[in-house]
């Protein structure tokens, strides 16, 4: 697993207009060289009238998988120019779809490197990209008398706390990565004299984006 990864989310929509040629760029995660393919599809069928619809796509860990396509453009143009977006990012398991509706005015090549690849950069900006984090799940089983001093260490350090549940003890659900993991149990064994239950539960991804955590 990587410790920390960009990608994006959720599919999203931007548009440029370059004399008078119109281009879509429509962004998606894809995790597969099949559910890129499948979205590609799915772009030619809605812009069936379209004169391009260009695509590059970059999956896998170490980006084992770097696609892209001209789609009738002069060779190096479009596909390239769109792949560099992805590979200057090193956003992974994403799929752009650059859609050009022609208008009548030819852009010539450093035109159409341009186009295309600003109209990509400002597709992955509406979508957002996100900075995937690999974290362990870490359960601390504390008595009362010593789960303020705990709570303190988390809200305090680098820890993210994902939640707290209230029995006849205290258990605090702690979200770790490789940088903190050993330093906040060695804080709970010393905080707790020893006595606090700790666990490493699981391994997990969280997605920043926006500033906000989402547990994937």
């Amino acid at each position: 697993m990587l410790d920390e990864y960009n990608t994006i989310l959720d599919r999203a929509e931007a548009e440029l207009v370059e004399k008078k040629s119109r281009f879509i760029a429509t962004v998606s995660p894809a995790k597969t060289e099949e559910e890129a393919r499948a979205f590609i599809a799915g772009m030619k069928k809605k812009y069936w009238d379209a004169r391009h619809n260009v695509f590059a796509y970059q999956i896998g860990e170490r980006n084992e998988i770097q696609r892209s396509s001209d789609d009738g453009e002069p060779q190096g143009t479009a596909g390239k120019p769109v792949l560099d977006v992805l590979i200057g990012g090193d956003i992974k398991n994403t799929v752009i779809v650059v859609t050009r509706y022609f208008g009548g005015i030819l852009l010539g090549t450093g035109g159409l490197v341009r186009a295309y690849g600003k109209s990509a950069k400002l597709g992955i900006e509406a979508a957002g990209v996100a900075k995937i984090k690999h974290y362990k799940e870490c359960r601390v089983l504390t008595d009362y008398t010593t789960a303020g001093k705990i709570q303190y260490e988390i809200t305090n350090g680098e820890y993210i706390l994902k939640d707290t549940l209230y029995s006849d003890k205290v258990e605090f659900i702690v979200m770790l990565d490789k940088d903190n993991e050993n330093n906040f149990i060695n804080a709970v064994k010393e905080l707790s004299m020893g006595k606090a239950e700790i666990e490493i539960t699981e391994e997990i991804y969280g997605a920043w984006l926006n500033n906000r955590m989402i547990v994937m």
